[in-house]
Order: structure tokens, then sequence, then C-alpha cells
């Protein structure tokens, strides 16, 4: 007389009783905390002109989109990651677009999703730019130890990487603590690439540098010396 309730979780029980969670039979996928279903992400993307066949996983704590596209050209992505941020909460936009020819198929016709790319590889990932002077080498070893990935390029958007509001806190924390620099939260939502928080910093550097204020002192002495004479 006991009821059973469809969950939608995969396990298996060992020899010794033990139940193991081996994952979900659906498209669901926690990620920070967070459930999201890839269907709904999956369902957004096909909603958008040139887009043919659409497919989403998570990789890590991040969310990949592959998309084939109705025919090849460019600015697709770009269009694409505009309207998912009308339609979608922030925790749910992918970090990674790749563009396919075509989605990996079963010999029975289905989506292989292993199949799926690394998005590092895929056609379509946006241009890699490598972080160049020593500044932003070291803003992107930040990024790096924060967001927990192997590289980080100019162009990369900090929330796109994976980012969220506490690995936030500690990036403004390591550039507090080895650069001195005060960065509030809100601001730095104008600053997601390393390119834009490198600029800044910068800037910020030079408007504090030190030699500034002494030149500014040493004047002051040359004029008072020239006064008294």
């Amino acid at each position: 007389g006991a009821r059973l309730y469809r969950t939608g979780d995969l396990a298996s029980q060992r020899a010794d009783g033990v139940i193991e969670y081996r994952g979900r039979i659906d498209h669901q996928v926690k990620i920070r905390g967070l459930r999201i279903e890839l269907g709904e992400i999956e369902a957004r993307l096909l909603e958008q002109d040139g887009v043919r066949e659409a497919a989403v996983i998570a990789r890590g704590a991040q969310l990949v989109a592959y998309v084939v596209p109705v025919a090849a050209g460019t600015g697709l992505v770009d269009s694409l990651k505009a309207a998912l941020k009308v339609s979608l909460p922030d925790y749910m936009l992918p970090a990674h677009f790749v563009l396919l020819e075509a989605l990996p198929l079963s010999a029975n016709g289905k989506l292989e999703r292993r199949a799926l790319p690394d998005p590092q590889a895929g056609a379509g990932a946006a241009a890699y730019r490598a972080p160049g002077s020593e500044l932003e080498c070291q803003l992107a070893g930040f990024w790096q130890e924060v967001l927990k990935v192997e590289r980080v390029g100019l162009d990369d958007d900090f929330f796109e990487l994976g980012g969220h509001s506490l690995q936030l806190i500690m990036l403004l924390a390591r550039l507090r603590g080895a650069l001195g620099i005060e960065l509030a939260i809100n601001d730095f939502y104008a600053l997601r690439t390393l390119h834009q928080l490198a600029a800044h910093v910068q800037a910020v550097m030079a408007d504090n540098d030190p030699s500034d204020e002494l030149d500014l002192i040493f004047g002051a002495l040359d004029e008072l010396e020239e006064h008294n004479a």
C-alpha cells in the first residue's frame, strides 16, 4: 500500500544495500544550489530566428549552449545572449555558446550529449585574446583562482565564465589586498570583462601615484624658496 513518487533522480542499489545517486533521468541540473531545467533554456534558444537546433549541457559549474544555425553568418551569438538575458534569470544564462554544423546523434537518432565538444574547441567560439601587460596577467590570475578556470582572455566576461556574487566578493577582496584598489560590487557590473577591469584599475593606480603628490610638494617648496629669497 506504499506510494512511490517519480523524482527524476537516477540511482542504483549496491550489494550491501546502500543506494548510490547516479544523476538525473531528465535534463535538470543543480548549479550553485539552484535547480536548472536545461530544456527551458533550449526552448528559449529555439524561439530565436536563425536557430535550427539547440542543446544545453552543464560542464562543471557552467552552462554551455550548442547551436546549429539556419545559415552561416556573424552576430548570432551576440543576439542569442541578448535575447536570453531578457527571458531568463542570470543563473540560467550559458557561459559559452558553440556553433555546430549538426548536433551529434546516436544510431537511434537521439542526441548524444556526451559527444558534444569542449566549448574551447567548438566552432563559433569567440577569438581568444591573451592578457599582455603585467597588470592584465595579475588580474587574470585572480580570476583563474576565484573562478577555477584554466585560462582567462581579455574579452572574457566574469559572469559568463560562471562567476557569482560570492566569487565576486572574493575577487574584490584580492584587488583590495594585493593592489589596494577599492571597488564596489555595483561598480563591477560595468567592468565585467578582464580588459575593462584592467583599464579601470590602471587608471585608479595612475590617479593614486605617490610621485604626483611628491611633485606637488617639491613644487610648493620651490615656490616657498623663491618667495623667501
